[in-house]
């Protein structure tokens, strides 16, 4: 008996097939590669019919589905709003992935989601029944464990704490993806290298021989280990916006763990115990000494292994 995961991002879809005991048997990576609209929905359906068909060669046959998705997976509707694939503002992924899975259980969820019950199922929150899992890439979403259920909200929304708000006055700027993403994602923490670099008039850092447009977080986080002025200003006002989100996290939902994953963290993952110091200050003080900040067990396989996890819950239902 097998399950078939799919985690789907904004460039890539991960596949892997797993045992129940959560054992990887088969994995791959396959680049979007520009594809939009139902040509994503396409590939996901053909590596659905490619994969069942060898399983049933090989006799270990799969017997349970599921998908993890970027954005929000619409669970009354079964369809899904993903920014950051073309043409998928209502796209209805569990009816065309049902065209070909037969009477096979299908599961969707959102990546933050997934990214939560990864971590339960075989990375750094077993045996927890209150976690946090804070993701920063490209956005920023938190999978929110309580009592060992996931916080979905009335229309599965919970979790966008891109949109958190940390400073004022609101700025029309912080529209589209909200304060904490705006200033602390991997294209925020570009941004405002970029405007800070601008704006230099005398400036001889890690940055001063690279193009301004090409600068990413991953150069911010390399000249910060060189103490590059520019970088450690960037890098201590992602930290402080960082701590003080966590410390809301931990005054609102009394985790016993934040754990941190993403492509941010990466290269920021040295930074999580300056991230609890901050987030001290402002959170509720007994708290935030009951709960432990970590890094992901599974680094860049926790939505995968979510997804594995979410086909084994509806085959075990």
């Amino acid at each position: 008996m097998s399950l078939l995961a799919f985690d789907l991002g904004g460039t890539k879809l991960a596949t892997a097939v797993f045992n129940k005991e959560g054992i990887i048997s088969f994995r791959e990576i396959t680049p979007l590669e520009n594809r939009k609209g139902a040509e994503v929905g396409e590939l996901i359906v053909n590596r659905i019919s490619t994969l069942s068909d060898v399983t049933e060669i090989t006799g270990d046959e799969i017997k349970s589905i599921g998908i993890s998705v970027p954005g929000i997976y619409f669970s009354k509707k079964g369809t899904v709003w993903a920014p950051n694939i073309q043409g998928w503002d209502n796209y209805p992924l569990l009816e065309e992935v049902k065209k070909v899975s037969g009477k096979m259980p299908v599961t969707v969820d959102s990546d933050r989601s997934c990214y939560i019950l990864g971590e339960v199922w075989k990375g750094n929150a077993q045996k927890c029944k209150d976690a946090i899992f804070l993701s920063v890439g490209t956005g920023i979403g938190a999978g929110i464990l309580i009592n060992g259920n996931v916080l979905r909200g009335s229309n599965d929304i919970a979790g966008a704490i891109g949109w958190m708000a940390l400073q004022r006055p609101f700025e029309k700027k912080l529209s589209d993806c909200g304060c904490l993403e705006y200033y602390t994602s991997g294209e925020g923490i570009a941004r405002l290298t970029q405007k800070i670099l601008g704006e230099k008039k005398h400036y001889s850092g890690e940055f001063r021989n690279k193009p301004i447009e090409k600068i990413t977080s991953l150069n911010v986080f390399r000249a910060y280990e060189k103490k590059d002025e520019i970088a450690e200003e960037v890098v201590n006002l992602c930290i402080e916006f960082w701590g003080m989100a966590c410390a809301n996290l931990v005054s609102l939902f009394n985790p016993e763990k934040i754990i941190f994953g993403g492509g941010v963290f990466g290269p920021a993952v040295s930074l999580i115990s300056k991230i609890k110091q901050e987030a001290t200050k402002w959170a509720q003080p007994i708290s935030i000494q009951q709960v432990d900040f970590e890094a992901s067990g599974l680094q860049n396989d926790a939505g995968v292994y979510g997804a594995g996890f979410l086909a084994l819950k509806e085959l075990n239902s």
